[in-house]
């Protein structure tokens, strides 16, 4: 049985016959590659030959792998967008509007990657704005990127990637419109303006959610990539704006035969409660002891029979953490979750960490194979 036809049996809820283990070491190779400090038994691998000879499985189509991304977004022709050069390191994305221009400025980091000096969204008349540009704008899906990335994993695993956040969560975590701080007190000032934005956000998905079901007999299984923090998100907006919006969308995939689940990478003792009622096949990414703030044990009570996908800390993989740690934290995971599990890292190796901290990452491969139930 391969990888991938494992990973799509977990979410039928069938048996396989091990663990499937499905690390994200993306980054930690092309950190690696960039400062050029990979490990010498690795120097001259390719990422899908580093993932064959740790023998695991892969996960994700465009992340550090040179795919593009399988959506995108485009404007109708009455939508205008510019860019103004101020400096070498100083630019200004301006988008044309009725009610005004609406302006992001953006900086060069030291680490020569544009970032959001000041968001597009500021003011009243800014939500309005934004609400126009939406209203103009739709997300897509591109089958010739999702068929690429097929082919690049192969057997390794069931391709995946993730679709746009909610409304509320593209607001907060997406630094170029605005910040958390602007959006709570919008919600409180002139909460109207701010749902109407969000509406606007939701029917801009329209498309794409329809050319996703057209497309279900390739695709099977998609992440919401949420990045929830229940730590930055109060229990009455959780309730309001993100339970509706995860209910429609995530319904209106698993209707058709498509599998989902979201990404939940922060604290969330707050919401433990909800775990197991969410809209979900799965949840990705939560994080236990000593990295989050729960233990495996509350998980495992508080998920019901949804899949777990990743439970390992990251910090694990840290040489101030004894092996021993680790191993235990695996063996744990493997005897409460298994088969309902996708093994992984919450959410993905650290960059840093040197050889000895890929090597456990085959100890678990290695570990895995040789389990029996």
């Amino acid at each position: 049985m391969t990888k991938r036809e494992m990973n799509l049996i977990i979410f039928q809820r069938l048996d396989i016959p091990y663990p499937l283990f499905q690390p994200r070491i993306e980054s930690w190779y092309h950190w690696h590659k960039q400062f050029d400090v990979m490990p010498e038994r690795y120097k001259n691998y390719s990422l899908l030959e580093l993932y064959d000879e740790l023998d695991i499985s892969m996960r994700y189509i465009a992340y550090y792998t040179g795919i593009p991304s399988l959506i995108a977004t485009r404007y109708d022709d009455e939508v205008k967008v510019k860019e103004k050069i101020l400096s070498d390191d100083y630019r200004l994305i301006v988008i044309d509007t009725p009610y005004g221009e609406m302006v992001r400025e953006i900086r060069l980091t030291s680490d020569k990657n544009w970032r959001t000096s000041k968001p597009f969204i500021k003011t009243k008349d800014d939500i309005k704005k934004a609400t126009w540009v939406f209203k103009h704008t739709e997300f897509y899906f591109i089958r010739e990127n999702f068929d690429e990335g097929d082919r690049f994993i192969g057997d390794r695993g069931y391709p995946q990637f993730f679709l746009p956040r909610s409304p509320y969560q593209s607001l907060h975590v997406d630094s170029s419109w605005m910040t958390l701080e602007d959006l709570v007190y919008a919600l409180n000032d002139f909460p109207k303006e701010v749902e109407e934005l969000m509406i606007a956000i939701d029917e801009s998905y329209d498309r794409l959610y329809e050319e996703l079901i057209s497309y279900k007999d390739k695709v099977k299984i998609v992440n919401f990539g949420e990045n929830i923090d229940a730590y930055l998100l109060s229990i009455e907006y959780f309730e309001k704006y993100l339970l509706p919006f995860w209910e429609k969308r995530s319904n209106q995939l698993r209707k058709a035969g498509i599998y989902t689940h979201m990404h939940l990478d922060g604290h969330f003792r707050p919401i433990l409660k909800y775990l197991k009622d969410l809209p979900f096949d799965g949840l990705e990414a939560l994080t236990p002891l000593p990295q989050g703030d729960v233990s495996i044990e509350e998980m495992k009570e508080h998920i019901g029979d949804k899949i777990l996908l990743d439970g390992i800390p990251a910090v694990l993989f840290l040489p101030i953490y004894p092996r021993e740690e680790l191993y235990e934290c695996v063996e744990t995971l493997i005897r409460l979750f298994h088969p309902r599990l996708v093994l992984g890292i919450s959410d993905e190796i650290p960059e840093g960490v040197e050889e000895e901290g890929i090597e456990r990452v085959r100890w678990i491969s290695n570990y895995c194979k040789s389990f029996r139930a």
